[in-house]
């Protein structure tokens, strides 16, 4: 049962990851500070201090560059590698003693989560900044940032409620991402129509 539930909390974190590669750092790191989690060494070294201080500045930087349109693309390029190590950091951490599961394995499970994840947000960016042009790019910002933040907590506290909110965040995100781009679609038909009169 241990195993399972190292695994479940693995998967949410790592899923938190692809969301927003720093919010789960930085949960991770504070409840480990405050003794409420114990993380599998070497990964200790989340919680201290001097760690913790540099990822709440990248994730305060990220948090505000993110809803800026211009700058969400060039940082969603460098989620592309950020995020999946992030996540296999996260999930190799979240591990501890009771896991049973082969390291690499679960060290691939984490890229591939947040990879996944940053890939469809990565994708999904563009499609939102010019159906809205740019303006429902703070909107979408925020909401994977409380997602991802809302994630690594329910990850930590409840494995299981964690892996069901990650599976119903993926069909939403879907969702949007299928509505947005028939809203570009539909205005770059229209625009091309124009365009021929």
């Amino acid at each position: 049962m241990g195993t399972l539930i190292a695994l479940a909390t693995s998967l949410g974190l790592s899923t938190a990851a692809g969301l927003n590669a720093f919010l789960p750092l930085l949960t991770v790191g504070i409840f480990a500070r405050l003794g409420w989690i114990q993380l599998a060494e070497p990964f200790g070294l989340i919680a201290h201090p001097l760690v913790l201080l540099i990822i709440a500045a990248l994730a305060v930087l990220d948090f505000i560059g993110d809803k800026v349109p211009a700058v969400d693309s060039a940082l969603h390029a460098a989620g592309l590698v950020i995020s999946p190590i992030a996540g296999a950091i996260l999930a190799l951490a979240a591990q501890g003693d009771v896991a049973s599961v082969h390291p690499a394995l679960v060290a691939v499970a984490g890229l591939v989560s947040a990879g996944g994840v940053q890939l469809a947000r990565s994708a999904a960016r563009p499609v939102v900044t010019a159906a809205t042009a740019g303006t429902g790019n703070p909107v979408v910002s925020l909401v994977e940032d409380g997602a991802s933040l809302a994630l690594a907590v329910l990850a930590i506290l409840v494995p299981a409620l964690a892996i069901v909110l990650a599976v119903v965040l993926g069909v939403v995100l879907w969702r949007s991402f299928s509505r947005a781009a028939a809203v570009w679609n539909r205005r770059k038909e229209y625009a091309n129509g124009n365009g021929r009169h």
